[in-house]
Parts: structure tokens; C-alpha cells; sequence
């Protein structure tokens, strides 16, 4: 977990709606927030492989906050016993 990925999780979490990677950019651009889309799209597919995002729509891929990640952003889940997975979920 980095500090980018705390940024993503209380966006959602803030908003409690679904963005694209790109939706992710533009509004984080128009807040000052310093989160490149190279990032944006390299921790998402981590957050959703933890399970702290979850995908609502493929066709798009639109990402909303799920509820283990509600559970990290309050404090009762422990990310730093669950490694990082290096691959994404076809072993990409």
C-alpha cells in the first residue's frame, strides 16, 4: 500500500460513486490531486486484485470503493500482512 493508493480508496470512498481510470484523472486534476493516469491505472488493478476496489461495469471499467476497502480507510483491515499481488487476475 503507498500513498497513492490511500488517495484512490478515500476519493471513492468520498464520492461513494464509480469512475473510469480516466474519470479517476480528470477529477483528481481539477482537485489538485497529484495522481499521474500511469499510476491511476497501475494501482487500481492492485487495489482491485486486494479487494479494496471493486469493477461495477466491465465495458468501461468504472471502479467503486468495496467493502474491505471501507474496512482498510477505517482502520479494522491490516493491509501489511497481505502481500501485493505482482499479477492481474488472467496472471498479467
Amino acid at each position: 500500500m503507498n500513498d497513492s493508493d490511500d488517495t484512490i480508496l478515500e476519493f471513492l470512498a468520498e464520492t461513494g460513486a464509480a469512475f473510469s481510470k480516466r474519470g479517476l484523472e480528470v477529477n483528481f486534476e481539477q482537485r489538485g490531486i497529484n495522481v499521474s493516469y500511469s499510476t491511476i491505472k497501475r494501482r487500481t488493478e492492485k487495489l482491485e486484485n486486494a479487494g479494496l476496489i471493486k469493477c461495477v461495469e466491465q465495458k468501461g471499467s468504472y471502479y467503486a470503493i468495496s467493502e474491505s476497502g471501507e474496512q482498510y480507510l477505517e482502520g479494522e483491515l491490516d493491509m501489511d500482512n497481505i502481500s501485493e499481488p505482482d499479477k492481474g487476475k488472467n496472471g498479467k
